[in-house]
């Protein structure tokens, strides 16, 4: 062949493909194993990016197409890539300011050691005010070491300070706080129980230093708030973690005005790496009745109006379409404010000699009676606002799942998609529901782990029928309910991967104390591909943009990490060691760790 005759044959089949090839993309991505987490599980070799969204996921040679004169080539070397991270349940800002605060670090500890760090935080921040509140952070109370040791309000009171102190357990539902807290926040033996919390006390009955759920608020509302310009600073930490993580989407669980402003304010300047996504809260002292109810959903819709932006676009943006709602505590010891259908069990017998037996009657109750909830549950609907219900225990699912069934009933046909958050007990009678009511379970997996917080403190006061079922990740999925992941950070470390490997293994690191050897309860865990569509696709579904995100199809948005191993196909024990390598959020880079 002659080459004039090969140069043309060249020219032509080149000017065939210019005419059939779609417009060239800004990114190509070659050589990955790419996990799209789409309906049929597809894996691609190669994505295609063009203006911030995905415009092919396909094979190699069929990416060649979107490859132009200013098109960027990216090598994956084989490496793995999903879908970001979408964590469907979390606090950001609280988790931003504990970076900033003394905190204990999730760490189990003696006694000694809980004061001597304490101790050693306010000799690093004096102050001179005997009124400057000192506030201690990532307590995990049910780590207390040795076993069935207690704290009170005398263990802060032995500190050298007389500054008041309140000591936040991880779990957010606790406080212990020292008796000059108590005195400025005027909480005698006197002071009754607030609705929905339990001031500790003494058996005199004086206060012993402990608050419970809304007791917190006694001493809580005279806290200085963050400032400002502490909250941007808390956010900056937060977006930074989560990027670093992989996380491009999120759920502010508990979303208060200055949390969302402080967002805002990071997104104006361009600084917002994660789609951010609010749910405002909805107390129950604000809802006495049905009136009242309907007033409280209006203040979100006005939220709702005043800060989201509308469906997604490339860009991160802000999302306003979710309500919060506490239904319940926590069910572990000693604090035991979840709602449960069947009493706790109490020690009957002796610390030397337990006997474990139910408790003469059931509580507490549900924070929202059931009229109520009704309501509320129909007026967030008919609004197009999704409500996203903490349930613990197994009496607060099912008052939730009922709340649900009316909902349904009222409103037949509406894309209305409830979340309940946790759901560490479900009566076995409620598991179909979640799958009948289109009800996201929006589990932690980390808990679904042997620790103190899931043995020590549930085993004796659930008792063993009902400790063998607690976290039912696995029974869930088996009978059709679609699970999202939420890590509900700061209750425990912002550490996505390896609550990814305990929703499979239902193990904790190794290492451990002996008695938290092995797997926690009889429930068969998720596998490794649920728990990746947990925290992708079905997180997408829960948030309402799953027509943006959470799969890497044509169309969607280009959100998606690049990691250093195959999740789905390593040994189960090795996903906790998952590195990032880079962050994408609507085709732009916003973490690489790699060259």
């Amino acid at each position: 062949m002659s080459s004039s005759l090969g140069l043309g044959l060249l020219l032509f089949w080149l000017a065939c493909w210019a005419e059939a090839a779609p417009g060239a993309a800004d990114t190509v991505y070659t050589g990955g194993v790419i996990y799209t987490m789409d309906a049929r599980d597809t894996v691609a070799q190669a994505l295609a990016v063009a203006g911030g969204s995905i415009v092919y996921a396909g094979s190699d040679a069929g990416a060649r197409r979107y490859v132009g004169h200013n098109t960027r080539l990216v090598p994956l070397k084989g490496r793995a890539v999903m879908p970001g991270l979408i964590d469907g349940h979390m606090h950001p800002v609280e988790g931003g300011l504990t970076l900033l605060k003394c905190s204990l670090n999730y760490e189990s500890l003696s006694i000694a050691e809980f004061q001597a760090h304490i101790q050693a935080c306010l000799d690093q921040h004096r102050s001179n005010s005997a009124e400057a509140w000192f506030e201690v952070v990532n307590w995990f109370r049910y780590g207390l070491r040795p076993q069935g040791a207690t704290v009170s309000r005398a263990t802060l009171d032995a500190l050298k300070t007389d500054r008041p102190i309140v000591v936040r357990d991880t779990f957010g539902h606790s406080s212990l706080v020292n008796s000059r807290a108590l005195a400025l926040a005027k909480i005698t033996a006197k002071t009754s129980d607030p609705a929905n919390g339990r001031i500790g006390r003494y058996a005199s009955g004086e206060p012993d230093g402990f608050l419970e759920d809304a007791a917190q608020n006694l001493v809580l509302e005279r806290v200085p708030k963050p400032t400002p310009a502490e909250n941007l600073a808390a956010v900056r930490a937060a977006l930074n973690a989560m990027r670093r993580q992989g996380v491009t989407a999120f759920l502010d669980a508990v979303a208060e005005t200055p949390d969302i402003e402080a967002f805002a304010a990071i997104e104006k300047a361009g600084g917002l790496t994660a789609r951010a996504h609010f749910a405002p809260r909805i107390r129950p002292e604000q809802t006495p009745d049905a009136p009242s109810a309907r007033r409280a959903v209006t203040r979100v819709v006005a939220l709702a109006r005043q800060y989201d932006e509308g469906p997604l676009r490339p860009r991160p943006s802000i999302s306003v379409h979710n309500a919060k709602l506490f239904m319940d505590g926590v069910i572990t010891a000693p604090a035991n404010t979840g709602a449960l259908l069947q009493p706790y069990y109490e020690n009957h017998g002796s610390a030397a000699h337990p006997k474990f037996e139910p408790a003469a009657k059931r509580e507490p109750d549900v924070y929202f009676p059931a009229p109520i909830l009704r309501e509320i549950l129909i007026a967030l609907g008919e609004a197009g606002i999704d409500p996203h219900l903490h349930t613990d225990g197994d009496g607060a699912v099912r008052a939730a799942l009922d709340g649900i069934a009316q909902m349904r009933q009222a409103l037949p046909g509406r894309d209305v998609r409830p979340a309940l958050a946790h759901c560490e007990l479900v009566d076995p009678a409620d598991y179909p529901r979640f799958a009948e009511l289109n009800a996201i379970p929006v589990l932690s997996f980390q808990w679904e782990k042997p620790a103190f917080d899931s043995i020590e403190g549930a085993r004796d006061t659930l008792g063993p029928r009902r400790h063998a079922l607690i976290e039912p990740a696995g029974v869930l999925a088996a009978r059709g309910a679609r699970i999202a992941y939420g890590s509900d950070w700061p209750v425990d470390p912002l550490d996505e991967w390896f609550a990814l490997q305990v929703g499979v293994t239902r193990m904790d690191r190794p290492g451990g104390p002996p008695q938290h050897a092995g797997r926690l309860g009889t429930d068969s865990g998720l596998s490794q591909k649920e728990v990746l569509r947990a925290i992708t696709a079905n997180a997408a579904y829960e948030l309402h943009e799953d027509h943006f995100v959470g799969t890497l199809e044509a169309g969607k948005l280009a959100d998606f990490i690049v990691i250093d191993r195959d999740p789905a196909a390593v040994p189960p024990t090795e996903i906790a060691a998952t590195r990032v390598l880079r962050t994408i959020v609507g085709g732009q880079e916003v973490f690489r760790s790699e060259p």
